[in-house]
C-alpha cells in the first residue's frame, strides 16, 4: 500500500521546479552548463558581466534560461536568490600569469565576489551552492596524483584567491544557522569547444589549421590532466544533485599528458604542424597535474566519458567550423 501512495503524492506535486542560478553564465563552461541544464527541463538564471556569446542549440526552449547582464561585485543579489535551490558558481578572473600584476582585481573578482554571494545565499535561504575552484591550489608537483586530503600549497596569486573562496564557501556551510550545504569541485585542465582563445589547446590547433606560430612556455616536459568540457558539465550536475556538504572534489580524468604528447597528437588529428617556438616557463606554472579520482567517483559516482582523442577531435571540428565563418 506504501507504494501507490507515494507514487501518487509525487504525481499530485506540481510545483513548478525552482531555478538554478549559474555565474558565469556566458564563459567557457557556464555557456555548456546553462545549455545541459536547460535541454534537461531545469530552469536556469543565468548572471555573467559580460553578454552572452553562444545562443542554445534548438533543444533548449527559449524560456528555459534567463540571462542577466551584471557584475557579482555590486549588483543586488538577494532578491534575486529567493526561490533558488541551488548556486553553480562559475564566475572567477581566469588565468594565472596576469594575477601576479592584478592582484587586487583578482581578490576583488574571485574571493570579495564570492563572499557577497555567499552573505546572500545564507539571507536567501538557498539550500546549496556548488563552488568552481582549480587543481592550481595544490602547486607545484613532480610525481603522484594529487588528492583532496592533501594540504594546498598555491604558487600563484590566481591559486591563493581560488583556495581563499574555497575556505569561505566551506565557512558557510559549516555554520549552523543557516541550511547551505557546499561542495567545491577542483577543475584541472578544462578543454573544448569555447575555450579561451589564451589557453594552450585553443592556441595549438588554432596554429595548426592555419600552420602558423605557436610560443610554448617550457620544454614541454610539463604533464597536464586534460578533461573534457562535455565531462566537467556531467560532474557538475552530479554535485548540484548531491547531498554532500562541506567537500572539495577533484574534477580530473587521473591521466596525465606532457605538452611534447598533445603537440605531437593535435598535428596527428590537424594533420598539418604548427611552427613552435619554446620560451621559458613563466612563474607559476606546475611541473604536472594529475587528479586523484576516487573521491569523485565515491561521492559522485562521476567517470569522464569522452576520450582525449575524441574531445580534441570535437574541439578542433568546432574551430575549424568557426574559421571558416570567420572567412565567409
Amino acid at each position: 500500500m506504501d507504494q501507490p501512495q507515494r507514487t501518487l503524492q509525487q504525481g499530485n506535486d506540481r510545483r513548478p521546479p525552482q531555478p538554478i542560478l549559474v555565474t558565469g553564465s556566458s564563459g567557457f563552461i557556464g555557456s555548456h552548463l546553462v545549455e545541459h541544464l536547460g535541454r534537461t527541463g531545469r530552469p536556469v538564471i543565468g548572471i555573467d558581466r559580460r553578454r552572452p556569446l553562444h545562443t542554445p542549440t534548438d533543444q533548449v526552449p527559449a524560456t528555459a534560461i534567463r540571462y542577466i547582464h551584471d557584475d557579482l561585485r555590486w549588483m543586488d543579489l538577494e532578491p534575486l536568490l529567493e526561490g533558488v535551490s541551488c548556486v553553480v558558481h562559475l564566475a572567477a578572473l581566469p588565468g594565472v600569469r596576469p594575477s601576479w600584476r592584478l592582484f587586487d582585481q583578482y581578490v576583488e573578482s574571485n574571493v570579495m565576489a564570492t563572499h557577497r554571494l555567499l552573505q546572500a545565499a545564507t539571507a536567501a535561504g538557498v539550500s546549496r551552492l556548488v563552488l568552481a575552484s582549480s587543481s592550481s591550489v595544490y602547486g607545484n608537483r613532480t610525481s603522484g596524483a594529487m588528492a583532496e586530503h592533501e594540504a594546498p600549497a598555491p604558487v600563484s596569486p590566481y591559486a591563493v584567491t581560488k583556495l581563499a573562496a574555497e575556505q569561505l564557501a566551506i565557512a558557510y556551510a559549516a555554520r549552523t544557522d543557516n541550511a547551505l550545504t557546499t561542495t567545491v569541485l577542483r577543475f584541472f585542465t578544462v578543454y573544448g569547444p569555447r575555450q579561451r582563445s589564451d589557453m594552450l589547446i585553443s592556441r595549438l590547433i588554432v596554429a595548426a589549421c592555419n600552420a602558423t606560430e605557436i610560443r610554448v612556455f617550457g620544454d614541454g616536459s610539463q604533464r597536464r590532466d586534460f578533461i573534457y568540457v562535455e565531462d566537467v558539465v556531467h560532474a557538475i550536475d552530479a554535485a548540484i544533485c548531491s547531498a554532500t556538504s562541506e567537500d572539495v572534489v577533484n574534477v580530473g580524468t587521473g591521466n596525465a599528458i606532457s605538452v611534447a604528447e598533445i603537440i605531437a597528437l593535435v598535428t596527428e588529428l590537424v594533420g598539418q604542424e604548427p611552427m613552435v617556438r619554446v620560451e621559458s616557463q613563466r612563474a607559476g606554472d606546475v611541473a604536472l597535474t594529475r587528479a586523484d579520482v576516487r573521491k569523485a567517483s565515491e561521492l559522485l559516482g562521476f567517470r569522464p566519458r569522452v576520450s582525449l582523442r575524441d574531445g580534441l577531435l570535437r574541439h578542433i571540428d568546432s574551430t575549424r567550423s568557426e574559421l571558416a565563418q570567420a572567412l565567409a
